[in-house]
């Protein structure tokens, strides 16, 4: 079944994922890479970054994750990070991939990204977190760092809000947000209340140790205006990770909704980037 959308690139389709159906974007031909959408958005919301990827030579594929962008919420028994990660398997044999794909999550989806790395290795050949929640540390109002779950649910909507005020990007991104977000709030606020705390409290320290010792290549995008996820959290992710390649692009927690030609440069220079294991080196690079 087919779901018309904005883009020319991606096709609107339906897929029965863990027995409900599931709303996911797909468009592009060569490499698989699956993007994963931030708290309290959709696939939708990503929809012009996302043609960036798939105009630049990409397979895309974009889920709304469960309880977000129409499709059915995860039970009571299977709502954690690991269940999320396990729905993210099932969606993957659902639609047919049977390769390793390039898995990309952004926000919250970069948390699930870590865990679905984690917990189904054969599934994924390269992570690229792009904002993403999973570390361990937080500096609250006085300085001090301290561990991310003593991070307050005000504080996370405090600097959500603000992330958006920017007068010359408000006006292109607030739309697309609310467009989703308020639905996904109107039809199942629990859903959303559940995954905010989910994200606030998440340490994925231990997932993303493993995963370096697996030597599995992950690239970790960050923008330096960001709020949301602050640099003392991305940093305590970069640690646990041993210095994995980083990219730091202008811009606050949003960005590649305000800016989505810079994300398909962007991912599209890190699906092409030489990987630790063929070059052994590592470090960072900065994105105008």
């Amino acid at each position: 079944m087919n779901n018309p959308v904005a883009s020319p690139l991606l096709s609107g389709q339906d897929a029965i994922v863990a027995g409900h159906r599931t709303h996911y974007l797909v468009g592009g031909d060569g490499p698989t890479v699956v993007f994963l959408h931030g708290w309290g958005l959709a696939h939708r919301t990503y929809q012009n970054a996302l043609s960036q990827l798939a105009g630049s030579g990409m397979r895309v594929y974009a889920p709304a994750m469960p309880g977000f962008g129409g499709s059915t919420h995860l039970s009571d028994s299977e709502f954690s990070l690991d269940g999320y990660a396990r729905w993210v398997s099932e969606f993957l044999r659902a639609v047919g991939i049977v390769e390793p794909v390039v898995l990309v999550g952004h926000s919250f989806g970069g948390g699930v990204a870590i865990r679905t790395a984690h917990d189904w290795p054969a599934q994924v050949r390269q992570l690229v977190l792009v904002n993403s929640i999973g570390g361990s540390a937080w500096s609250n109002g006085r300085g001090v760092v301290v561990a991310m779950r003593h991070r307050p649910l005000w504080d996370w909507g405090l600097h959500l809000q603000a992330d958006l005020l920017p007068q010359r990007q408000i006006m292109r991104v607030l739309p697309v947000i609310l467009r989703d977000a308020i639905p996904n709030l109107i039809s199942n606020p629990r859903a959303v209340w559940n995954v905010a705390n989910l994200a606030r409290t998440a340490d994925l320290t231990g997932e993303l140790e493993e995963l370096k010792r697996r030597r599995l290549p992950v690239v970790v995008v960050w923008s330096n205006q960001d709020n949301v996820i602050p640099a003392a959290a991305t940093q305590s992710l970069r640690a646990a990770l041993g210095d994995p390649h980083s990219v730091t692009v202008e811009g606050n927690h949003a960005w590649l909704l305000s800016d989505p030609r810079q994300f398909g440069e962007v991912i599209t220079n890190i699906v092409g980037f030489p990987t630790a294991d063929s070059t052994g080196a590592r470090g960072s690079s900065d994105a105008a």
